[in-house]
């Protein structure tokens, strides 16, 4: 048996963690501590808000604000510890598994959240989707050695043998579903019969709790579950690719072999897939599109609605992509043949050469318009609504993108291709805030 298919079979090792959290008399609420993963945070408005919120925002551990890189790390180093000395943060009294919950309106998630063993993309149990840029990987190093701990727990999918409980699609699990559960499944549904560990809503309209396993026996059944699955990266490839270089830095057993995430079932708690959309900021919208003019169709139209809905009708068929920032909505779509063959790599499956990011990056970016894929010239936003508003606001151009299907994020997954970075965005995601992990305490 090859050595992925070794590792394969060992599937998933999700360990109990003393987690650190906030004590909710030292904070004004749970609520307003808590972010949004680091990279969905829009600067410099929505790190503002954060940090005004609450004087104890995670934000200023996660998005620490300096003059100088090494400045920032050192700050953040400094702020967790005074945190612990004020019992603003305090650890669990035992190692546990920690049950998640996220909820607005019909949308339901669950989910398990430990410290995961890390295992390479060669092994086949966590399998990446996406590429990783270096100097960000880096920049999340920097801060995780500083700290010696993991701020945020990575978002992983995995499919279980059971059936849709009808909970992830909106509805309440029915009578009797929970005799059908089963090991991990069956853990969670019998947590969330007891009192919570917390219960706060956001502002974002999504309620969170959080329940403790800490019963040796409830631990090993969901352990012994987890030990045949393979995850799917949903969220959080840089964290992760992070975690991995900090492990080859510390080698041997011990907790950086290890990393915080969050396991979703997708049986029972199908994720929704996203974009994530692109600002550049050096190219106004009129220059974008007289580049690609014989090379694309152009067709303006009226209205984001609108215009969304024309995007998801031409994505159904092939490439398109908006170009807002004008004041308008400018649909491109039906690329010259000729041009995908010249700038496409053909090095790849079809289902990746045919990728909106793989054109939008390949043709669009390194080709016709020659702009480097650097913090300075393009800007990744999950929120519609805001990159629309920045763009118009600074003179860029908006590329809005139409989100991927899951099934081909998986099967590329499988075949051990990697996406352009930024192409997909999973979620409900965690907040941050809510748990944490400390090294120190493994």
């Amino acid at each position: 048996m090859s050595k992925r298919g070794q590792q394969a079979d060992a599937g998933l090792q999700l360990l109990p963690f003393r987690g650190l959290r906030y004590v909710p008399e030292r904070v004004g609420s749970l609520a307003a501590v808590t972010s949004p993963p680091y990279d969905v945070v829009v600067r410099p408005d929505g790190l503002l808000h954060l940090e005004s919120a609450d004087p104890h925002n995670i934000v200023r551990l996660i998005l620490p604000q300096a003059d100088t890189p090494a400045a920032r790390n050192e700050q953040a180093a400094t702020t967790l510890s005074h945190w612990l000395a004020e019992g603003i943060l305090a650890p669990d009294p035992e190692p546990a598994l920690y049950v998640y919950e996220q909820r607005k309106g019909e949308l339901l998630q669950r989910g398990l959240i430990g410290a995961l063993a890390l295992s390479g993309p060669e092994h086949g149990v966590v399998l990446p989707h996406e590429a990783v840029m270096p100097d960000i990987v880096e920049d999340r190093a920097a801060l995780m050695r500083a700290t010696a701990a993991n701020f945020e727990p990575l978002l992983l999918t995995y499919r279980s043998d059971g059936s849709a409980t009808g909970a992830g699609r909106g509805r309440e699990a029915g009578p009797g579903c929970e005799t059908h559960a089963a090991g991990a499944a069956a853990v969670i549904e019998r947590a969330i019969a007891r009192p919570p560990l917390l219960a706060t809503t956001t502002e974002d309209g999504f309620s969170h709790r959080l329940w403790s396993l800490t019963d040796p026996a409830e631990i090993a059944e969901a352990q012994s579950d987890l030990a045949h699955r393979q995850a799917l990266i949903a969220d959080g490839h840089h964290r992760w690719a992070t975690y991995l270089r900090l492990r080859t830095e510390h080698p041997g057993p011990g907790p950086w072999g290890y990393g915080l995430v969050l396991l979703i079932d997708t049986v029972r708690h199908p994720l929704q897939v996203r974009a994530i959309h692109r600002l550049l900021h050096r190219v106004p919208v009129a220059e974008a599109l007289d580049a690609i003019e014989g090379l694309f169709r152009i067709r303006e139209v009226d209205g984001l609605p609108r215009a969304l809905d024309a995007l998801a009708e031409a994505a159904a068929t092939g490439n398109a992509f908006l170009l807002a920032g004008d004041g308008g909505f400018h649909l491109i779509d039906r690329p010259d043949e000729e041009l995908l063959a010249r700038t496409v790599p053909r090095d790849h499956p079809p289902a990746w050469r045919t990728l909106d990011a793989t054109v939008l990056h390949h043709t669009l970016l390194d080709q016709v318009w020659r702009i480097p894929d650097a913090p300075e010239h393009i800007t990744y936003i999950h929120a519609t609504d805001a990159a629309v508003e920045q763009a118009e606001r600074r003179g860029g151009t908006a590329v809005l993108m139409h989100p991927v299907r899951e099934e081909v994020v998986l099967e590329l997954a499988r075949q051990g291709v990697t996406m352009p970075r930024k192409s997909t965005s999973f979620g409900p995601k965690p907040a941050t805030g809510l748990v944490l992990r400390s090294l120190s305490l493994d």
